[in-house]
């Protein structure tokens, strides 16, 4: 579920949302990575001025904690 938010609301931000990809890596018991893949020119959008942005979705993602136990990082990387 918390997949599914983060990749519509990464193609409300992105200028070309077609693009946008979303890859969940597991880490460990409880913990996974989630990678945004995005054009070039929306991985400045996605990150914002000083990582506003991203740190407005880390928090949101740190909220549905609540209901699942698994800690998440969230990164963007440009597609290739």
């Amino acid at each position: 579920m918390v997949e599914n938010f983060l990749l519509e609301y990464a193609k409300l931000i992105a200028d070309f949302p077609e693009k946008v990809k979303l890859e969940r890596v597991e880490l460990g018991e409880n913990f996974a990575e989630l990678i945004i893949y995005a054009d070039k020119v929306d991985t400045g959008k996605l990150i914002g001025k000083d990582g506003r942005m991203i740190n407005a979705i880390k928090t949101v993602i740190v909220g549905y904690k609540a209901k699942d136990a698994t800690s998440y990082r969230v990164t963007v990387k440009p597609l290739e």
